[in-house]
């Protein structure tokens, strides 16, 4: 055992750049809740963070790259990725398929990469079932309906109808909120955004995630 005057040498690899596992940010929350914008500024502030590109087969629009905002794929060639086994959550909306490919996930799961996804309550349940360890989910909420029905009309895209309409569909979305891992409200973004990060930063540090702390607290050990 080391003595006092004669402490062991300290492991060449500091903790705060152990190798780690990464992990799938799941942000849900009802349209007009502010998800987008907490999961854009989450994008463009932390570099360890992508956005998970889905595969779909609805026609590529003007402006759009394929492979960023998503994998454009036929209708066969999303058959046969759907009987192969290649998502770990997909579904039909509104005539066209969209999923979620495994294989760019895990590669980059393995290496510390986290990836942030932007979909519903049921996609949840899918992807949760399939990589439960390392999905965390959060679920947003507004602080009110009538403050949720403010910022609808607010943003002057949707005709009164379609407000209509997502605010039924936004009380449906809100009864799914104990199946997920925690719930922030959304009455404030700066203090939203701020508990996302934490949560995030929070879940990366988990042991079951920290790949290498075997490594490192062997060398703590060694010799003790």
């Amino acid at each position: 055992m080391a003595s006092d005057t004669h402490p062991a040498p300290l492991p060449a690899v500091l903790p705060d750049t152990l190798q780690r596992r990464g992990l799938m940010l799941i942000l849900s929350s009802p349209s007009g809740a502010g998800k987008t914008t907490i999961a854009r500024r989450l994008l463009a502030e932390d570099d360890e963070v992508a956005m998970s590109v889905s595969a779909t087969t609805r026609p590529i629009r003007p402006g759009e790259r394929d492979g960023t905002d998503y994998h454009f794929v036929s209708e066969a060639e999303f058959d046969r990725m759907v009987q192969e086994n290649e998502f770990f959550e997909w579904a039909r909306v509104f005539g066209h398929c969209y999923g979620t490919p495994k294989a760019e996930i895990r590669a980059g799961l393995k290496v510390g990469r986290d990836y942030l996804f932007d979909i519903d309550w049921q996609g949840t349940q899918q992807l949760h079932q399939k990589a439960q360890a390392d999905v965390v989910r959060v679920f947003i909420l507004p602080p009110s309906l009538e403050e949720l029905h403010r910022r609808l009309v607010g943003r002057q895209t949707d005709s009164p109808d379609v407000i209509a309409a997502r605010m039924a569909r936004a009380q449906a979305e809100i009864s799914h909120w104990d199946g997920y891992d925690y719930v922030v409200i959304n009455d404030d973004v700066e203090t939203c955004f701020t508990k996302v990060r934490e949560i995030l930063e929070a879940e990366r540090m988990r042991r079951t995630r920290q790949t290498g702390l075997i490594d490192f607290v062997r060398e703590l050990t060694r010799g003790a």
